[in-house]
């Protein structure tokens, strides 16, 4: 953890002495490395992969959040095991939608940005403080978003603050607005919230809120040549994460294989899944504030290259 004390007044350990630490690594690094954060781009003509359907739903002690794994370019499969759920730290997740490449690199520096604060303050920041800064990244990549380059994730957390889960969704310019019950992002989106709406319930447990994110990317997937359903012939299954008072989770796939299996076994039958009465008790937190982007404890869906408190700017 790093030290409060001279903060401003000299370097903090592992920064040249004329670099001014912030708070927020992505200013600091605009500020320095002005090369490194830019945003001209010609994309004109060009075939840009893009990650398709994500989506965010709460149940009764937390969110999931979850994405298909195909990419695009143009009408052509680019990917067909891309990862588009991410671990942003310990109670927190993103699912990318857009162009994949702008889209990964803001994952990364989004995850970078919140490991940062936390070592420099000494502290996490608040749900809403994560999803601000998130919506501050979004907004500097405007430049890009109108030459196409366009990214719109969804952010999903546990408020410790609170003690719920909470979703939230941006637009184009940064904009941020925070979704009560579930949200669906990407060219099968529409279709996954239409989904999702007629199933959603209040109190789910968390295996029933697994079965309807299945649900719903399946439905999308038999609708949008865009969105990957789940491909038995290769093992491929989309990603699904679990995030409440323990942190965040990533669902094993088999357990998501095994989901789709109850979706699939429903269509057929031509009737509903049955929920589940059973409710599984969070698991027990994290000790301490440590550093929010712990190593213990990843998924798949952790993709940082390296590696609640907290003003809400």
């Amino acid at each position: 953890m790093a030290s409060r004390q001279g903060r401003g007044s000299r370097p903090e350990p592992g920064f040249p002495a004329h670099v001014d630490v912030t708070a927020s690594f992505y200013e600091m690094l605009r500020r320095e490395r002005p090369d490194l954060v830019g945003n001209e781009c010609e994309s004109h003509g060009l075939e840009i992969a893009e990650g398709t359907t994500v989506l965010s739903l709460r149940y009764d002690l937390g969110v999931v959040i979850a994405g298909d794994r195909r990419a695009t370019e143009g009408s052509f499969i680019a990917h067909r095991s891309i990862e588009k759920v991410f671990l942003a730290d310990d109670f927190s997740g993103v699912a990318i939608a857009g162009a994949a490449g702008p889209a990964l690199e803001m994952v990364r520096l989004f995850q970078t940005e919140l490991e940062h604060y936390e070592k420099v303050q000494g502290d996490r920041l608040s749900l809403e403080g994560k999803a601000n800064r998130l919506a501050t990244l979004i907004r500097n990549n405007f430049a890009l978003a109108v030459q196409g380059l366009v990214v719109v994730p969804i952010f999903a957390g546990f408020d410790l603050r609170r003690g719920v889960g909470r979703i939230f969704k941006y637009d184009v310019t940064g904009g941020r607005y925070e979704e009560s019950d579930y949200h669906a992002e990407g060219s099968g989106g529409r279709i996954a919230r239409s989904y999702i709406k007629q199933h959603f319930e209040e109190g789910l447990s968390e295996e029933d809120a697994v079965r309807v994110a299945t649900g719903a990317l399946y439905e999308a997937a038999d609708e949008d040549s865009g969105t990957g359903g789940p491909d038995l012939a290769r093992g491929i299954y989309p990603t699904v994460a679990s995030i409440d008072s323990g942190g965040f989770r990533a669902i094993p796939e088999n357990v998501v294989a095994e989901r789709f299996g109850e979706v699939l076994g429903a269509e057929r039958g031509g009737h509903r899944p049955r929920s589940s009465s059973r409710k599984r008790q969070p698991s027990k937190a994290p000790s301490g504030k440590g550093t929010g982007a712990s190593k213990k404890g990843r998924g798949k869906s952790d993709a940082h290259p390296d590696g609640e408190g907290g003003d809400e700017k």
